[in-house]
């Protein structure tokens, strides 16, 4: 008769040997084992290196090509926007380097810089989003035509584009001194706009300047207002481009979101990577194909179409 010891005993025999199989297999193993694991470390490090090594290679390359556009640039937008004016629009993660630098450029290219407004964080906030619907439609100029439902960066475009811009077609002011001076205070007494250090001209185009890819809670509704902004800046008067940062042609990018809606980019040029040279060249460009009619998506994201108005866009 087979008892319960009997049965302890064989499970504890059985556990053994299981235990001694193991290190011995263990112990057979783990050199061959071992040398695999150090040899393919070796040659993972190796690919790991050559990709760094193709990236500095090719970081290099970028930056010599786009210190060759920063020295050809002038050159290349002289006489582009010649007796035009712009006025600039920035938010409050646009770099002032990059004004600067493309205020520049813009200058080079024969136009006038008639002033910029830079808009605050209260603008995107989406719990100001009713305030500033508000004050858009309350400061309509007369005889402007706003669209009848549209959200608050849309509308807020709306009063910007005929208080901002000239006519398309005329060339003429879209409101009154008076009219423009009260649209400017009203946004800035409600906090939506920084107050301007000078007076600013109405433009035949604008330049809608952004950094980043926009953070923290609601970064998609933020970046969606300024895009929605500066589509209905562009339908107010002769032409406008949305610039910005590496990132920002992203989902949670201004750029990005607007290149996502065709009934945006029908209308709105944007370029991706306006820290760069070349991307400032581009911004230039854009501006003067927005005078022709033209629109189109540049940079070095992959939404973009070509690096600037006039590459083969194949050749990317």
């Amino acid at each position: 008769m087979i008892s319960l010891r009997y049965h302890i005993v064989s499970i504890a025999a059985a556990f053994l040997a299981l235990a001694i199989g193991v290190v011995l297999g263990s112990t057979a193993l783990n050199g061959p084992l071992l040398s695999g694991l150090s040899d393919e470390r070796e040659d993972l490090a190796g690919q790991v290196s050559d990709l760094e090594s193709q990236r500095n290679s090719l970081q290099a390359q970028l930056s010599d090509a786009d210190a060759f556009a920063g020295s050809v640039g002038g050159s290349v937008v002289d006489g582009l926007l010649d007796k035009r004016s712009v006025v600039f629009i920035t938010t409050p993660d646009a770099s002032s380097a990059d004004r600067d630098a493309l205020t520049e450029r813009v200058e080079q290219a024969g136009a006038e810089v008639t002033g910029e407004v830079q808009l605050t964080e209260a603008f995107t906030d989406p719990g100001q989003s009713d305030q500033l619907r508000e004050i858009a439609t309350r400061l309509q100029p007369s005889g402007a035509q706003f669209p009848t439902a549209g959200d608050p960066g849309t509308l807020a475009g709306a009063l910007a584009g005929s208080v901002l811009l000239l006519d398309g077609e005329n060339a003429k002011p879209q409101a009154s001194g008076d009219e423009r001076q009260a649209a400017l205070s009203g946004l800035t007494d409600s906090g939506f706009v920084n107050p301007s250090k000078e007076s600013v001209k109405p433009a035949q185009l604008a330049i809608v300047l952004t950094g980043g890819a926009e953070t923290g809670d609601g970064a998609g509704n933020k970046a969606a207002t300024i895009a929605r902004f500066a589509a209905q800046l562009d339908r107010s008067g002769a032409g406008a481009v949305l610039a910005g940062r590496e990132g920002s042609a992203g989902g949670a990018g201004a750029v990005g979101v607007a290149r996502a809606d065709t009934a945006v980019t029908s209308v709105l040029s944007t370029v991706d990577n306006v820290a760069s040279h070349s991307g400032r060249i581009a911004t230039v460009l854009a501006l003067r194909e927005q005078l022709e009619g033209d629109t189109g998506r540049y940079g070095t994201a992959g939404n973009a179409e070509a690096p600037a108005p006039g590459v083969d866009r194949e050749s990317r």
